[in-house]
């Protein structure tokens, strides 16, 4: 018995369509290459190996990883094991205390670093001191440098480096590149070093140097605060109070500060110290400006804390108040003189760009008040007895005034002294920046191109004429 076949003409709409779509090819998947899709993850340090609160995590970098690892701004040098290789998933995930981790977690806090500030800048490339005419050269990041206690950023060597050390009486060595200040601190100077070439040079004055370390310092604070787990965490330990004496974010270097007998951290930003204490010490005026900046931060928090207690957690306004004062800062020091910039110059930046901005008048009020406590600028009007540390806005002693925008310097001193670059770290030690003449030194010839980098060196190359 035959099968009635019905003509075109009889065919029903649905066996129609049936028909054509059995008639049609199956596409098939166009693979994307696995890096634009994953970018890679490593684990480190949060901290350092002291501070067990909050220990190791895993992070997570965009864009491409090679084996190193290395990008297009910044390459590893780890004798004996270069490159460093990813897993098959494209990670640089290694057991704590092997040369990889060391290795995988410097290049991690530094390129994080980077990506911190450029974010600041709306995504524009920072380029290293020597990125000038084209040259599109990374930084080379050494984590197991040497033995001395010690790291440094070396301009010449186009190198961060990172040292390692056995304290008196203990078993186990200290690796400086385990401990995410001091790569931060240490990259900062780098990134700062790239902004403002003139200002490494041992001819500036006492505070210039200062700018420099103490930028190091609110980088390691800056970049810890732009992790929001971090920041979850500090508020949780401190109950949001930002002047809480265990609360690590202040504290700088906790593993190698107690290693040479500073249970409190290398340095603490949380600190009272005034222009009139210290001298031209670098590192001790270094403190006297971050102090200053953490001071304004608890202030600001405080502030934005209470104002938005109904509609925000804290850990939320702490990440957005971090990020708005950091990019201020950044936005000011760009701003500033290219040589001999003073505190001054910087905190009278930060007011304009305030106030240009339209930021809230008590910012401005927060920042005029900190600095003038620290004796780093004449107040607009007298100071009363105010509280040590922090503004209390409810205080009848708080002093707000007018939102007055610049402001005389303190001049103290220490101001026409020479550069005490004695306790400093190895970065403002080194010989090469010891020039009265602040003009960058010689650069050295380009990476090799690679084939799936070569577009961003390309556009790199156009950024850093």
């Amino acid at each position: 018995m035959k099968t009635a076949v019905l003509e075109p003409h009889l065919e029903t709409k649905e066996a129609a369509q049936n028909r054509r779509m059995q008639a049609l090819p199956v596409p098939s998947p166009i693979p994307i290459p696995w890096p634009i899709l994953s970018g890679s993850r490593f684990r480190i340090w949060m901290q350092d190996p002291s501070v067990g609160e909050p220990g190791l995590h895993l992070i997570y970098l965009p864009g491409f990883v090679f084996d190193g690892p290395r990008d297009a701004r910044i390459t590893t040098d780890l004798p004996s094991i270069t490159p460093v290789h990813k897993n098959v998933q494209g990670d640089f995930t290694f057991p704590y205390g092997t040369p990889e981790f060391d290795c995988a977690q410097t290049f991690c806090v530094t390129r994080m670093t980077l990506n911190m500030y450029q974010r600041m800048l709306g995504g524009a490339s920072i380029p290293w001191a020597w990125n000038t005419g084209g040259i599109t050269d990374p930084v080379t990041v050494s984590p197991r440098a040497g033995v001395t206690p010690n790291a440094y950023y070396s301009r010449s060597q186009k190198a961060l480096k990172f040292f390692y050390f056995t304290p008196s009486g203990a078993t186990a060595p200290v690796y400086t590149c385990r401990s995410l200040d001091i790569v931060a601190h240490e990259t900062g100077h780098a990134i700062l070093d790239g902004l403002k070439p003139g200002w490494l040079s041992g001819g500036n004055p006492p505070q210039t140097g200062g700018l420099h370390e103490s930028f190091g310092d609110l980088t390691a604070v800056f970049l810890a605060l732009s992790m929001f787990d971090q920041v979850a965490a500090a508020i949780a330990l401190s109950k949001a109070n930002l002047h809480d004496k265990s609360l690590f974010i202040a504290a700088i270097a906790e593993q190698f500060g107690m290693a040479l007998g500073f249970p409190q951290g290398l340095r603490n930003a949380d600190n009272n110290l005034k222009l009139s204490q210290v001298g031209n010490e670098v590192h001790a005026i270094s403190q006297v400006f971050t102090g200053a900046i953490y001071d304004v931060l608890a202030d600001i928090f405080a502030f934005e804390k209470n104002r938005q207690a109904a509609t925000k957690d804290p850990a939320a306004v702490l990440y957005e108040v971090s990020a708005n004062l950091c990019k201020l800062l950044l936005q000011a020091i760009k701003a500033a003189p290219g040589i001999g910039a003073t505190y001054a110059d910087v905190v009278n930046k930060m007011l304009s760009i305030s106030h240009a901005q339209g930021d809230p008048p008590i910012y401005r009020t927060f920042i005029r008040n900190q600095f003038a406590l620290r004796e780093i600028v004449v107040p607009a009007v007298p100071l009363k007895a105010v509280h040590e540390g922090s503004m209390n806005w409810d205080d009848p002693n708080f002093v707000e005034g007018k939102d007055i925008l610049k402001l005389e310097a303190h001049h103290h001193a220490a101001d026409r002294a020479v550069q005490n670059r004695s306790t400093c770290c190895g970065t403002m030690q080194m010989p090469e920046y010891m020039l009265n003449d602040p003009k960058l030194m010689e650069t050295g010839i380009g990476l090799t191109d690679d084939d799936v980098l070569a577009p961003e060196l390309k556009a790199l190359a156009k950024s850093f004429k």
